[in-house]
């Protein structure tokens, strides 16, 4: 049963200096929530902002004491080569700082309320047959037709999930964010990157075009979080995604009609590997196909704003032209 949101709440965001987070410190702060950021690099912002290292206990739990929420978003940015280095970074940045909270809400007299912590939908299997939902979805991780590789982010995922399950706070309420692209105007993110192979006139299907590609409008995004804090029976994963995943050359024929164009350059296997060499990501970020759906969040009643993207796209492209506009 839902109950309402505090009028005021106490929200701490460990590792919310970047893109989702300052998504998600505005949406709050907004609301008139008290808005805690804890970063490894402080800097100015128009919230609180807390020095904190990841790794190891210090003066930033007291941030916790008292808490009504705390969303971990740590860890190292996944858009990169699969390197032995990057993959132990890309790890370990998300286990240990989840382990870290967990075993500084234990010690609290006063622990947060709830722990949200962020997962990926890239949890589940390479999936063209049917949806997953968090009830039916199967893992991933043993696909026949899928490059060993993509392996690892599954056993990324399933230990950060395990970190957060298996650490001991009866009094918290626990939730595994497994989200979709987090679809935004915002510069330098997911969007933007697209959105910039289309004005360019590259933004054609990647690979055989067939993979699906799940998303979540950024307001979307802020209001599904509101709607699992009001929730206290939603606890354990939920899929943080929009209802309608779309395949990758659909999705990109809608962003070229929300832009205004028809004209998008396809991209063939061999020509995203080398691609993925020069740009040091991995093509797993585009050709994996992602058909994750919210099961849970739907059965709550959570009525999606933008659940098609078409009309996502227009309204992303409108305040992406008019953040231009406007030099930002």
């Amino acid at each position: 049963m839902a109950s309402a949101n505090p009028s005021k709440m106490r929200v701490v965001l460990p590792g919310g200096s970047g893109q989702v987070g300052a998504m998600l410190a505005r949406h709050f702060q907004a609301q008139g929530h008290g808005v805690t950021v804890l970063a490894r690099d402080v800097k100015p912002a128009p919230w609180r902002v807390v020095a904190w290292d990841a790794q190891t206990a210090g003066h930033w739990a007291a941030e916790l004491e008292g808490a009504d929420l705390v969303i971990n978003l740590t860890g190292r940015n996944v858009n990169c080569r699969y390197t032995p280095e990057n993959r132990r970074a890309i790890k370990e940045s998300r286990v240990r700082s989840t382990r870290l909270i967990g075993e500084t809400i234990a010690k609290l007299a006063r622990p947060p309320k709830i722990w949200m912590n962020m997962s990926t939908a890239t949890i589940y299997r390479h999936a063209f047959d049917r949806a997953m939902d968090e009830a039916t979805g199967e893992l991933g991780g043993q696909e026949p037709d899928a490059p060993a590789k993509w392996a690892f982010s599954i056993e990324v995922a399933t230990s950060w999930e395990e970190a957060l399950f298996s650490s001991a706070t009866p009094a918290t309420r626990k939730i595994a964010l497994r989200a979709a692209m987090v679809m935004s105007p915002d510069r330098g993110g997911v969007f933007d990157t697209l959105l910039t192979l289309v004005r360019f006139g590259l933004g054609g299907a990647s690979g055989s075009g067939r993979q699906f590609m799940s998303w979540i409008h950024d307001r979307d995004f802020v209001r599904s979080i509101d709607c699992v804090i009001a929730h206290e029976e939603l606890d354990g994963p939920i899929n943080i995604a929009a209802p309608n995943p779309v395949p990758n050359a659909g999705f990109m024929a809608l962003l070229r009609e929300a832009w205004g164009t028809r004209v998008g350059l396809p991209a063939t296997e061999w020509m995203l590997a080398i691609g993925a060499i020069f740009l040091r990501t991995e093509t797993e970020l585009v050709l994996k196909s992602r058909r994750v759906v919210p099961g849970r969040l739907t059965k709550s009643g959570f009525a999606f704003d933008f659940p098609e993207w078409g009309r996502a796209a227009k309204d992303l492209v409108e305040r992406w032209r008019a953040g231009a506009a406007g030099g930002v």
